[in-house]
């Protein structure tokens, strides 16, 4: 066996993929790791589920073949010292905990089938105001965050009542899910609580207010803690005995991992959907948000950025765009204009301009700056002369303005953006 000296394992578990790495903690460099296309579940229009079992399962089987792969490499699995995991946000997931089986899938977070409890909750609210828990949780009301979600699992799903009502169901977000099947605690971090629109931002404590207004039982919420905190022990695999020492949603994940530290760096993401967040400071809420507009406190979230241990929290200003690579997806399986995602830039470069073409990618809604759960795709400058590479270069141009909505409500910044996500390979983009 060769040393490669003290390694990392991660856990990313995303709505597209999942994949496990393992990476040397002294240079950084990618030992190996193993990744796997995940399957999206529409049962209607709008609705956008996953299978809970298999998100577990995908997991495992990475860790699985990357052990392989590790002992094929002549590398001793043990010199992982500690691993971590990232997810997407605000997808939510109820199981029971005694058999450990889910009520039902996972509904997305792009999911929009809470259109209707939107309305239903905003008429409850004077003037009908989105931000009307934005002091509280830096979130506009939307079908977006966990909460609402949750709500309609609760009101909707014959049984979940009972279960709550005998103390057998528990609520997660998949951080919490597999934390929960892979050591046995349900338990969460602050950036994944920071999304559910149930979390205090100044307390990072499950809000008591909040819960009410929901009608949600305390008892059911995990534990929440730090970023970087123990989480607990791996129970079973080739794994087992490894301590899972840091968790963090994936885009602050990302943020991390670009090392935006200082105010006012920012990155965006492109992954199923484009998420830009600035870094705004450390706490308290109202001092980090000095300086920001007033329209980018309105249109734009307030979220956790991180928390290191004992720590101060950093906050971050963040506009998600619902569909980016998603929209890629659409033309490769629906439209079958695309073959492989490869090949999207040299079709958008058949032409200098999308040909008079705009296309708004609105197939779940319109998150920032617009919040509108109502809002469908559109395609507009259709002409005679529209040919493929129009609507391909479209397709990127709709990412990219909709990109620079959120950014122009952004501090100004001279240190630039930092990108990533699968969609940052695309360099016309």
């Amino acid at each position: 066996m060769r040393s490669l000296g003290p390694l990392v394992g991660a856990i990313d578990q995303g709505t597209s993929s999942t994949r496990f790495l393992v990476f040397s903690s002294q240079t950084g460099e990618l030992v190996t790791y193993h990744q796997m296309e995940m399957k999206r579940i529409l049962p209607e229009e709008g609705w956008v589920e996953q299978d809970p079992i298999q998100i577990y399962q995908s997991v495992v089987e990475c860790i699985d073949t990357v052990a392989k792969k590790l002992q094929h490499l002549g590398v001793d699995i043990n010199d992982i010292k500690c691993v971590g995991l990232t997810n997407q946000r605000e997808s939510t997931i109820v199981w029971d905990k005694v058999t450990g089986h889910p009520y039902y899938n996972c509904i997305v977070w792009l999911d929009n089938r809470t259109n209707e409890l939107v309305d239903q909750i905003l008429d409850r609210i004077p003037g009908r105001d989105l931000n009307w828990f934005k002091s509280k949780t830096g979130l506009p009301i939307s079908t977006y965050f966990s909460a609402l979600k949750l709500k309609w699992l609760i009101d909707t799903i014959p049984g979940i009542k009972a279960a709550i009502a005998h103390k057998r169901l528990l609520f997660g977000t998949v951080d919490s899910w597999l934390l929960w099947k892979l050591t046995g605690r349900h338990v969460t971090d602050v950036t994944n609580a920071s999304r559910t629109l149930l979390m205090d931002l100044e307390t990072l404590e499950w809000d008591p207010y909040l819960l009410d207004f929901f009608k949600i039982a305390k008892h059911i919420l995990p534990e929440i803690k730090a970023s970087s905190d123990y989480f607990g022990d791996i129970t079973t695999g080739p794994l087992k005995g490894f301590p899972i020492t840091g968790v963090i949603g994936d885009q602050s994940a990302a943020l991390v991992g670009q090392k935006c530290f200082d105010i006012g760096q920012a990155k965006v993401t492109y992954g199923t959907g484009g998420f830009l967040i600035q870094n705004i400071g450390p706490g308290p809420v109202h001092g980090a948000l000095k300086g920001v507009s007033k329209e980018a406190k309105t249109k734009l979230v307030t979220t956790v950025a991180y928390k290191f241990g004992s720590r101060p929290v950093c906050y971050a200003l963040e506009g998600s765009v619902a569909i980016a690579g998603a929209a890629v997806t659409w033309l490769r399986d629906n439209l079958e204009l695309i073959e492989n995602y490869t090949e999207v830039e040299s079709i958008a470069k058949g032409d200098q301009t999308a040909g008079g073409l705009f296309f708004v990618p609105a197939f779940q809604g319109l998150y920032a700056p617009y919040w509108d759960a109502n809002a469908t795709g559109t395609i507009i400058g259709i002409s005679q002369f529209s040919r493929k590479c129009h609507l391909v270069r479209a397709t990127l141009e709709g990412v990219a303005f909709q990109t620079n909505d959120i950014l122009a409500l952004m501090r100004q910044d001279n240190s630039g953006i930092k990108v990533d996500g699968g969609m940052s390979a695309n360099n016309l983009l």
